[in-house]
């Protein structure tokens, strides 16, 4: 089934243009693992963030509405910098974005803070081809809290590493906004991550300095770290798997919200190259909403997605037995 906006995969074209299928070759290193070395830095640093995020928490009542409708402006572009720019535009490929929606990606990726594209894409498509193996950045069988927040905490396992650097990304090495972004990384984290969302509410509507760094900026950095997260540790640990009982990841309908559409993991991790991350379109899905509406304004084009043949298939092989046709 195809339209003239959606281009619709079958068995011919199922091989991705990106390295985000599972490796069912690959066998864990035998004998004792390596040593978790701490980063000190990042523990110190992730503690004082959520602590200050806590403290916005009581902030709150301070804000003016302005302010609390900017923080939730700033939450939607930095989460759409992830979800739409990072995750399904750089590391899976499952849409075409022009040059003017590309830059805008890469901008509300620096507001988000999570590693700039080429680490994030290549790290994902890593977890897609490793999951829940030492070679898996953020593997859940190791915990909720190290695939949550742990593995920022501790030194990459070297099979990571290893695995990260085999990988084929001259796609990503040819795009000019994700190699601009890169180089530029800290400029650009400092400026849209931490400036802008202080600066301007203290600016254009007079809220205070230390409300506008507090809500809009670290209380909503860290809701959007915490939400990215969840999809690593809550998607891969509970829900039910109505595509394929074989693999961790879950359908969780919490992630969903909280992820503006990323919760249908289990359905994601079997079709990761479908750009809707869901069977059901933009249903409970602002991401996929966000990016068909790009496609209308000619933004972006050649969405992938799954035909409705292919996936009662796999329902029906490896499912189970919990789906739902809406």
């Amino acid at each position: 089934i195809t339209d003239t906006h959606t281009l619709h995969t079958n068995k011919r074209n199922l091989k991705s243009a990106v390295e985000d299928a599972f490796d069912t070759t690959y066998k864990e290193k035998e004998g004792p693992k390596p040593p978790r070395i701490i980063v000190w830095r990042n523990v110190i640093s992730m503690s004082l963030l959520h602590a200050g995020a806590v403290y916005g928490l009581f902030v709150i009542p301070s804000a003016s509405r302005l302010t609390l409708l900017w923080t939730a402006l700033c939450f939607f572009i930095s989460a759409l910098g992830v979800t739409a720019g990072a995750h399904r535009l750089w590391s899976h490929r499952s849409y075409k974005a022009t040059l003017p929606l590309r830059i805008f990606l890469g901008v509300a990726n620096s507001m988000a803070f999570q590693n700039d594209i080429f680490e994030w894409a290549r790290d994902h498509r890593v977890h897609h081809k490793y999951s829940e193996t030492d070679a898996d950045p953020h593997n859940a069988v190791r915990g909720f809290f190290f695939a949550h927040i742990g593995w920022l905490l501790v030194r990459k396992h070297p099979d990571v590493i290893e695995k990260g650097r085999k990988l084929e990304l001259t796609d990503l090495l040819a795009d000019k906004v994700v190699m601009f972004q890169r180089k530029y990384y800290k400029l650009s984290v400092l400026l849209m991550c931490f400036f802008v969302p202080s600066f301007v509410p203290w600016y254009l509507w007079g809220e205070s300095l230390w409300v506008a760094y507090f809500v809009p900026t670290l209380l909503r950095y860290t809701l959007v770290l915490n939400a990215a997260w969840l999809v690593n540790s809550a998607a891969h640990m509970w829900g039910n798997r109505p595509y394929d009982t074989n693999i961790n990841p879950r359908e969780n309908k919490f992630v969903t919200f909280s992820a503006i559409g990323e919760g249908f993991h289990n359905y994601h991790h079997t079709f990761p190259y479908d750009y809707a991350a869901s069977e059901f379109g933009s249903k409970l899905n602002f991401t996929t909403c966000f990016i068909d509406f790009m496609c209308f304004l000619g933004l972006a084009k050649d969405r992938k997605r799954v035909s409705h043949e292919m996936v009662q298939a796999r329902v029906q092989r490896t499912g189970d037995g919990s789906h739902r046709s809406g």
